[in-house]
């Protein structure tokens, strides 16, 4: 037998929010972490977390996190040396630092630094080899703290789908429509007057967003200091145009491509198949067998039968056929709270545990 694996202690910074309950359901029974502290705003400080919470998610609210106490979003010092960051941007921009400066690796699904040049934006298949720019932070050198991003709920399931085109043909432009779910926007997010039975076509900063950041996740490691101090955005040009629908899980994305070399259907269609990124190795608990999936129905993907493929973390491609503007166009679709939010940080820190930048 193989000796029990010792688990970090972890805590969920904003735990009472969607994202916050989803990094609970994902943690619950996590081989490598254990969450032992939770923080939320002022109204919910000193109380149970069952009474603070009004749960959300499909599955049940496990016993043991109704029954523990939540802390101030505030209280660094009693905070674990692991924080999973599930904050508004506006929050997170003050609260993050200050778990860094503390010493504290700060895994965050917010958007307040995933741009800042010194902070790792990662998705463990694609980009594992920014990590480095951790070793630039002033937190880093000052305590040991550190704060490492995951992307944008809707460039994450784009960037999965265009890592292996990249990788095997190149990119010189992307065109990218989203059909984005309510529960992007939160709990209450939109409201269902206006909402159902409509359209809206505007996500307050989404376009931007996806655009610099699918440039940043698929740039490369390069810059003075040896080579290893900043992230060279990919020279692709990229358009976004985003929408809210009235679906409830799961990101759909109409994209189109221009290669950089010829590429047939069948070449592009093995390229999503055969990608495992650089990490595959590592077995790491949240890792999808097959980080994407090409559907071969022309129906597919559809949200209701296929967000929830790889446990909500592999990407669903289909539809792919010839463009007659760019090259070829095809439909992505991934998981936005799951893929495109808490798992997403989970995934992060099992690679950040599994490269040594986070300890047993």
């Amino acid at each position: 037998m193989s000796p029990e694996i010792k688990k970090t202690p972890v805590g969920i910074v904003g735990a009472t929010g969607v994202v916050g309950q989803r990094f609970i359901q994902l943690l619950e029974n996590h081989p490598w972490f254990e969450v032992a502290w939770l923080a939320a705003s002022d109204r919910s400080e000193g109380k149970l977390y069952g009474e603070a919470t009004k749960w959300r998610l499909k599955t049940k609210l496990p016993e043991r996190f109704a029954a523990m106490r939540i802390s101030p979003n505030t209280d660094t010092a009693a905070a674990p040396k692991v924080i999973f960051a599930a904050l508004d941007a506006a929050f997170a921009a003050d609260l993050e630092p200050r778990f860094a400066e503390a010493g504290c690796a700060v895994v965050s699904n917010s958007s307040a630094f995933r741009m800042h040049a010194d902070v790792p934006l990662v998705i463990p298949e694609v980009n594992a080899d920014h990590l480095p720019l951790i070793e630039t932070q002033s937190w880093r050198k000052m305590s040991g703290g550190f704060i490492v991003t995951n992307s944008n709920c809707s460039a994450m399931g784009l960037v999965l789908a265009l890592a292996p085109l990249q990788k095997q043909f190149g990119l010189r432009t992307v065109m990218a429509v989203t059909m984005q779910a309510v529960s992007g926007a939160g709990y209450p997010g939109v409201p269902s007057l206006d909402i159902l039975g409509n359209v809206i076509p505007y996500i307050a900063k989404e376009e931007e967003k996806m655009e610099e950041e699918t440039q940043k996740l698929l740039g490369r490691l390069d810059g003075p200091g040896g080579g290893r101090s900043a992230v060279i955005p990919a020279p692709f040009a990229m358009s976004a145009s985003c929408n809210r629908v009235a679906v409830e899980d799961g990101h759909m994305e109409s994209i189109a491509v221009k290669l950089e070399k010829p590429a047939t259907a069948e070449e592009i269609i093995a390229a999503w198949k055969d990608y495992k990124g650089g990490v595959w190795d590592l077995k790491l608990p949240s890792a999808p067998e097959q980080a994407v999936i090409y559907m071969t129905a022309p129906d597919r993907p559809q949200p209701r039968f296929d967000v929830d493929r790889g446990a909500g973390m592999s990407t669903s491609v289909g539809r792919l056929r010839p463009c007659k503007v760019l090259d070829w166009k095809f439909t992505v679709l991934s998981h936005n709270t799951i893929r495109g939010a808490a798992g997403a940080a989970v995934f992060n820190a099992e690679l950040l545990r599994a490269k040594g930048y986070i300890s047993q």
